[in-house]
């Protein structure tokens, strides 16, 4: 019996679509899942994906179009593939602008012209003989043994759970050097991979050569070598921004998820994802282990360890007898708050700034903290009342007064600092209020004049380069106080920094969000954690208006186990994640009225009851209007064991939505505004 000749190439293509496509496999090419091709679409030659091959199509002959030719093969394995797949169902995205995010390389598929301008990188193996290892401490060296077991041995999830300055880099170094040594590869994903300086020096002096590197800050010329040295196996350790998830890995062997808490890892445009459970997701598909390494573990993460589907290795003291620093609120009630020169007011309250002045005269370096970058988070008028809002966006401009600008933190828009009140043109009415970390930086100015003080946000920043000198800085004490926002709080080691004062331990308690709790005792933990190290006591202060609030009063009890044992109490009873599975629906327009009408569209054909699934609102969402779009929001609730996912994608094919209106779905959510 003869057999029939498989001649339909199924191709995926990366753009919003949610089908594949049939094309016609010409005479003399021959093509298999996983290769790409170039095929003709809507007037355009692009580039897609072979994702299945048939020997007939439902589409009639002679409206099949052929495809172009294969451009590169075997790109994407099918375990590959069958994630992308996930990805796609699980975040009700459509599977091509997920598989757009694994193609979004320039060139990468294409024989490109390198110019004597373009900086080509070896990508060199790196050293396996052991030569550049830190000696371990007994605890360390039994955690680092743990996690190595797992390499080889199929698919595992570990949690990694280690006090700040624990050693946890250097423990996870030895599972990632076995895998290297088998022949495979290995990801790592930071969160702020910008600042990753110390782990870089970390990982060359272990293994000799810098390991492969993938952020937005890297050029298309490097972007497309690293893509190209990771598909062919020559990148054998790639660290990573969340994107690197989605790259095409010839030998992966093992994924290292460091700060597995930490919010960066939800990407909150085009498709949205948690980018950690993803790579978990990855990793179970890939049949690798996983290791996801924390000081202060996510609830879901916990959660997962509790019942029995992820492993846990405990790192319980610092590394070399280095003590934790001593926390300490300061009730802000009871200070007499000092006033700056013209009457300005005071951030810095006298308990913290007596602390200040007894670090510098000891020569050691202090922190001051504050999570919001700018000089003032609203302006406003003593005449009228009239506050400077965003002409795109429900919120407040922001006062910038270093760049003399008024900015909006969601959209970007931009403009001068006005001299009159908009409204009612009054002069000299226009007044800052509360304080960001510009305001605290001119604060340090006047009241430590002669100490070396620097400003560190993502604002100052600017590129890896200019983080890397500012980092270099501090760590060779050209820098007495720093000034900074969160993005100093994620791994770095300050030898001499011993003092940490919180200016405003409060910010991140107010507000609706279920995860406010859990998010302060996670960030004030990792701030305070930079101090006291290499034998130096450490302390920090945290000044606040709130000293009996739950959070703050086991930070400084350090009772975590019971705080996260209430979190999860809580979340348990209310069937909020993870023990609940929750969506949020965000539709969006630029007419309000035909917004509301789509979001109210969709909650009449919402899914009944007998699917155990509550949908609330629609409702106006916290910032109704953002990027000059009038939103509405949709909260979906079920239990864990409804596929809360695919009822979502059925939900939303019983209703026509205008292509005027936007429907984003967010699994999972993070970000509640």
């Amino acid at each position: 019996m003869l057999k029939t000749k498989k001649n339909i190439a199924v191709v995926a293509l990366p753009l919003p679509l949610l089908d594949a496509y049939d094309y016609k496999v010409p005479d003399g090419v021959s093509v298999t899942v996983g290769d790409i091709v170039s095929v003709p679409f809507r007037r355009e030659s692009v580039l897609g994906v072979v994702v299945d091959i048939a020997d007939k199509s439902e589409v009639p002959e002679a409206r099949l179009k052929s495809l172009s030719g294969k451009v590169a093969e075997g790109v994407f394995s099918p375990a590959m593939l069958r994630f992308l797949r996930k990805v796609a169902d699980y975040n009700v995205a459509p599977f091509g602008a997920v598989l757009k995010m694994a193609m979004s390389v320039p060139d990468a598929f294409k024989k490109v012209r390198v110019t004597k301008a373009s900086r080509v990188f070896d990508f060199a193996l790196p050293k396996l003989s052991g030569q550049g290892r830190v000696a371990l401490t007994p605890s360390q060296e039994k955690a680092a043994a743990a996690l190595a077991a797992k390499v080889g041995g199929g698919y595992s999830a570990t949690l990694l759970k280690g006090l700040t300055g624990s050693g946890k880099t250097e423990v996870y170094f030895e599972p990632l050097e076995k895998a290297l040594a088998g022949g495979g590869q290995v990801l790592v994903l930071l969160p702020e991979i910008m600042l990753t300086t110390q782990w870089l020096e970390r990982f060359k002096r272990r293994f000799g050569v810098e390991p492969a590197l993938w952020h937005s800050d890297l050029t298309p010329a490097v972007r497309r070598q690293t893509w190209q040295a990771v598909n062919d196996g020559r990148a054998k350790v790639l660290v990573g921004a969340r994107s690197g998830l989605f790259l095409p890995f010839k030998n992966l062997a093992l994924i290292v998820v460091d700060e597995e808490h930490d919010a960066s890892f939800k990407q909150e445009d085009g498709v949205v994802y948690q980018a950690r459970d993803m790579a978990v997701l990855r990793a179970s598909i890939e049949k690798v282990p996983i290791i996801l390494s924390s000081a202060t573990p996510s609830l879901e993460t916990l959660a997962n360890v509790r019942a029995g589907r992820y492993g846990e290795v405990v790192l319980s003291e610092r590394a070399f007898g280095a003590k934790m620093p001593a926390l300490a609120l300061i009730d802000m009630r009871a200070e007499e708050m000092e006033k700056l020169e013209g009457g300005r007011p005071s951030w810095i309250s006298p308990s913290l700034a007596h602390e200040i002045t007894e670090t510098l005269k000891r020569g050691e370096q202090v922190l001051l903290f504050l999570n919001r970058r700018g000089y003032a988070p609203l302006m406003l008028c003593r005449a009228c009342g009239h506050r400077i809002t965003c002409p795109n966006c429900s919120a407040w401009m922001v006062e910038h007064r270093q760049s003399g600008r008024m900015l909006c933190h969601h959209c970007n828009a931009s403009m001068p600092i006005p001299s009159v009140c908009p409204a009612c043109k009054a002069e000299e009415s226009l007044v800052s209020c509360g304080p960001g970390a510009e305001r605290v930086f001119e604060e340090v100015r006047i009241r430590f004049p002669s100490a070396r003080a620097a400003m560190v946000t993502s604002d100052t920043l600017g590129s890896a380069k200019k983080a890397a000198e500012v980092l270099d800085r501090i760590c060779a004490h050209e820098v007495d106080i720093i000034v900074g926002t969160q993005v100093l709080t994620k791994g770095h080691h300050f030898p001499l920094l011993t003092l940490i004062g919180v200016i405003d331990a409060d910010l991140g308690l107010a507000g609706g969000d279920m995860r406010a709790g859990e998010r302060t005792f996670q960030l004030m933990n990792q701030v305070a954690g930079r101090a006291g190290r290499e034998g130096k006591e450490g302390a920090a202060f945290l000044q606040t208006y709130l000293p009996d609030n739950g959070v703050l009063k086991a930070l400084v009890s350090g009772s975590e186990e019971a705080f996260m044992a209430a979190e999860c109490e809580m979340r348990e009873m209310l069937m909020y994640p993870p023990f609940g599975k929750m969506a949020a629906l965000i539709i969006s327009g630029g007419n309000e009225a035909a917004a509301l009408k789509a979001a109210r569209g969709l909650a009449k054909c919402a899914p009944p009851p007998s699917f155990e699934v509550e949908v609330l609102g629609p409702a106006p969402a916290p910032i109704a209007l953002l990027k000059g779009k009038y939103r509405f929001r949709l909260l979906v609730k079920a239990p864990k064991k409804v596929a809360l996912s695919a009822i979502i994608k059925e939900w939303l094919t019983k209703i026509k939505i205008s292509s005027s209106i936007k429907v984003e779905v967010d699994v999972d959510p993070y970000n509640f505004m």
